[in-house]
């Protein structure tokens, strides 16, 4: 089991200064316009593709914020076989999680956060809900980090202990999540091994 970062962005990451909270953003309309699923999904199909090529069989996929978007159509279209999301942002609330519920075959976790205005609260009950384990047999669980708010999981400051438990634990249970769903059969347990072992858990 290895991981595959492709460049879905083509180059054009989001600009520093994004990550400033006193930045009005001007810049998040039209970089989200150059970033849809008609420019971004090319890059994700070659690379799928070359894998294939290569003998991969089985894939999950994570995605952080934006990324998560991706992560689902990737499910609705049936490729990967276990799935991660981290503070999602940019999902239609309830529609996304009912098609999900309706249509994936791939177990879901989220690892969601106290502050997040792209998924609050209540949106986040209602995926604890719509996905619960007496409706969504292939599997669901969400796990909240305290303190946290969007973006933890990847620019969180680790001087703050609640910050620091959140990215970490995040990437635990995601490395968890991908260990149990994915290549479960007698042939992959060498690479499971090795992928516990380049992993503190």
């Amino acid at each position: 089991m290895y991981m595959v970062i492709p460049d879905y962005l083509n180059g054009d990451a989001v600009p520093p200064d994004a990550l400033d909270n006193s930045n009005p953003r001007p810049w998040s309309h039209e970089w989200l316009q150059n970033h849809m699923q008609e420019k971004t999904h090319p890059v994700l199909n070659k690379v799928i593709a070359g894998l294939v090529k290569q003998g991969v069989k089985e894939f999950g996929a994570i995605g952080y914020c934006f990324g998560n978007c991706y992560v689902f159509d990737l499910v609705f279209n049936n490729v990967i076989k276990a799935s991660v999301v981290c503070h999602p942002s940019l999902l239609e609330v309830p529609e996304d999680l009912e098609k999900y519920k309706k249509e994936a075959k791939a177990p879901l976790l989220l690892n969601t956060c106290t502050i997040n205005i792209q998924f609050p609260p209540e949106c986040q009950a209602k995926a604890d809900k719509i996905l619960d384990h007496s409706k969504f047999s292939p599997a669901y669980k969400r796990v909240h980090w305290e303190g946290c708010t969007h973006r933890f999981a990847v620019h969180g400051d680790l001087s703050d202990p609640k910050v620091k438990a959140g990215k970490e634990g995040a990437f635990k249970s995601a490395v968890e999540w991908f260990i149990k769903y994915i290549g479960r059969d007698d042939s992959t347990n060498g690479r499971q091994g090795k992928m516990r072992e380049g992993v503190k858990l």
